[in-house]
């Protein structure tokens, strides 16, 4: 049964800002607290009830919700609580002469609006409510007795309230809720519709989820129609026997697909321009980290704050040592994962690949795969965790700087999961009736098994759950089994598990696996693309079904996720780029196999070839990524326009200050 304990009015302000409407909001954020069996507000001590009237002192809409174990504390703001938040927060938004400002809530009208028409992106109001829950504070010269049950707390001046309470318990978790509204209408044209079966609604999803997220789905989107040029071909390639050519026409298809890759990644860096122009980020991809620059300074402000320095020389000497020291731990740590690589994995994986390869009933070899496949995923996962810890501990630059790490250190678990088998019978076997098999069984049987994980293991988990907190009341509350049990849909949602990444969600979301499995499925089909070109109508088939699953699973089986800002999509576009210079290599030498059959390695008309065609494609692919650029000229310019629009209105500023002053002293005179 819901309590609302405050008015859902939203009141204007019209005074200060006539023109700007006013944004109705809808609750976007659950306080989860212990639920307690008296009225509510009976206790004006009672560390809840102080909580609820502090959200309420500071601006906020209260709604409160009794579930079967817990009480939910929905939160919703009005734009202004939002705007002096902001404003506080020294957030940096677009004006409409293009320049990058600190936000003032009087002068919100001069601040260009998002997509949707909302003055603020759902990134920077999640940080707005992150500021003003958090920034909670006792401001009496003395502290507060507070009590929860049996429990007696002591709040002390300038300590913040919701730290405490969470530190001792009493504030269970802090999430936030979905749109009812905005979510049926994304599952409706986007999750549910298959009529267009690459079209995605970015602008709303960056509205609803965030830049990370919408960043992700508009580079799955565009790798899967760009998929469907080389699974066309592979397919003719299949189907269509081009008799004593076939081993030309390899070549020529290998060629393509490289070519393919090369442009796609320097098109995709174009289009990425073109989305953070849309949505008023303006800088280039390449420059990416720019935006963390604030943040990196901050950090040195820190070590500058926890120094009083006395001496330019120590100063000079202790940043030489912090920044040392910090590269020689990550090299530590990379040198502990690759160690374990190759004394734990490696060994695994060859005893795979070579029982596979001495198996000859094709059922066996069969299960032999499905069970590698799930075995491998608990065993790379605690790879991963590990990871994390090692990574913790390292002296990087800020949060997005260690997501990169662990993307390198997982991902060279991954590979080594992922294609050392494959190497083994492609090169050492030569075996491409046997390669074929594995990369075939590789391609459905981890498609089928991932897609299957993602979306039934939340939904058993929100089933689980959900059973265990009916059994609990009924056994609390003495209910008969046959009585039927209400869940409110904010504890649904608390219920359901929440976007994370399997490694740990310390550093990452679930974007990281979500990446981390179409940058495996690149790898796997361009590697290999000489042995089994059919593999791109596979991936691209597969693509078609992931987008919608991966909508249907934010939308249902999921908790509305965390966002983040992310303007691109950060090392995974490294690791793309070393896979098309893998992909050239690893084709070349399965072009040599396939002409030099007898192993003789004799250099041969046809092996040349092969060897110049390799350097002329890392060539080309190197120097497409010069010759197209990575920003559209139209971003370009506008761009420049609104830089020259700055420099106009900072010279005629300029120029008044100084006749002001010029003024002032004639006077003076």
């Amino acid at each position: 049964m819901d309590h609302s304990s405050a008015g859902l009015e939203m009141k204007g302000n019209d005074d200060d800002n006539n023109n700007l409407e006013e944004e109705q909001t809808g609750f976007e954020i659950s306080v989860v607290v212990p639920k307690r069996f008296g009225r509510l507000g009976d206790d004006k001590y009672d560390c809840v009830e102080v909580l609820v009237k502090e959200f309420q002192k500071v601006g906020l809409i209260v709604d409160r919700v009794l579930g079967m174990q817990y009480e939910f504390i929905k939160l919703a703001a009005p734009v202004e609580v939002l705007g002096r938040a902001a404003a506080e927060l020294l957030i940096k938004k677009k004006t409409k002469i293009g320049v990058d400002v600190q936000f003032e809530w009087e002068e919100a009208e001069a601040f260009i609006r998002q997509p949707d028409g909302a003055l603020f992106s759902w990134c920077e109001r999640f940080r707005c409510y992150h500021h003003i829950i958090y920034g909670i504070v006792n401001k009496s010269e003395s502290g507060i007795a507070l009590r929860s049950e049996s429990i007696e707390i002591f709040w002390e001046p300038m300590e913040p309230l919701m730290m405490k309470l969470e530190s001792l318990g009493i504030v269970k978790e802090v999430f936030p809720l979905h749109d009812e509204v905005k979510r049926k209408q994304l599952i409706k044209r986007w999750a549910l519709n298959w009529r267009d079966f690459t079209y995605q609604p970015i602008d709303e999803i960056y509205s609803y989820f965030g830049m990370k997220i919408a960043t992700y789905f508009a580079f799955l989107g565009m790798y899967t129609r760009w998929m469907l040029f080389p699974a066309a071909l592979g397919l003719t390639l299949q189907f269509v026997d081009f008799g004593s050519f076939q081993l030309l026409v390899l070549p020529v298809f290998f060629m393509s697909i490289i070519l393919w890759a090369v442009l796609f990644s320097q098109f995709w860096k174009r289009k990425n321009s073109a989305m953070l122009a849309r949505w008023q980020v303006y800088y280039s991809v390449r420059d990416s980290r720019s935006k963390f620059l604030a943040m990196e300074q901050s950090s040195l402000q820190s070590v500058d704050n926890k120094y009083n320095w006395t001496d330019k020389q120590k100063e000079k000497e202790l940043f030489q040592r912090e920044e040392w020291f910090g590269r020689l731990k990550r090299l530590r740590n990379d040198t502990i994962v690759i160690t374990s690589i190759i004394c734990l994995q490696l060994p695994f994986e060859l005893a795979y690949a070579h029982l596979y390869e001495v198996l000859e009933s094709d059922i066996v070899k069969f299960l032999l795969t499905a069970a590698y496949l799930f075995i491998i995923q608990y065993f790379t996962k605690f790879g991963g965790k590990i990871s994390v810890k090692l990574i913790m501990h390292e002296k990087n630059k800020n949060r997005e700087y260690r997501a990169d790490s662990l993307v390198y250190k997982v991902f060279g678990l991954y590979f080594m999961q992922s294609y050392i088998g494959i190497f083994y019978h492609a090169l050492l076997h030569r075996n491409f009736v046997t390669l074929r098999q594995v990369l075939i069984q590789r391609l459905i049987v981890s498609e089928v098994l991932e897609n299957l994980m993602e979306n039934s293991v939340p939904y058993l988990k929100y089933k689980y759950r959900k059973h265990r907190a009916i059994r609990n009341r009924r056994k609390r509350e003495k209910v008969s089994s046959t009585e039927k049990t209400h869940i409110s849909r904010v504890e649904k949602e608390y219920l359901k598990p929440a976007y994370s990444a399997s490694v740990g969600e310390e550093l990452e979301d679930g974007v990281f696996d979500d990446l981390l499995e179409v940058a495996l499925q690149f790898g796997m089909i361009m590697m290999f693309a000489c042995a089994f070109p059919p593999a791109f109508a596979f991936a691209a088939l597969n693509n078609i079904t992931e987008i919608r699953a991966d909508a249907l699973k934010l939308l249902v089986m999921l908790r509305r996720p965390t966002p983040h800002a992310a303007a691109t999509i950060g090392a995974w576009l490294n690791i793309f780029q070393f896979l098309i210079v893998m992909s050239i290599c690893t084709n070349c030498v399965l072009l040599v196999c396939l002409f030099d059959r007898e192993g003789e390695w004799h250099i041969s008309p046809g092996l040349a070839a092969i060897l110049i065609m390799e350097h002329v494609l890392l060539i080309i692919k190197f120097g497409f990524s010069r010759i197209v650029p990575e920003e559209p000229d139209w971003v370009k310019a506008r761009r420049m326009s609104d830089a020259s629009q700055v420099q106009q209105v900072y010279s005629k500023q300029l120029l008044k200050s100084i006749s002001g002053e010029k003024k002032h002293e004639q006077k003076s005179e």
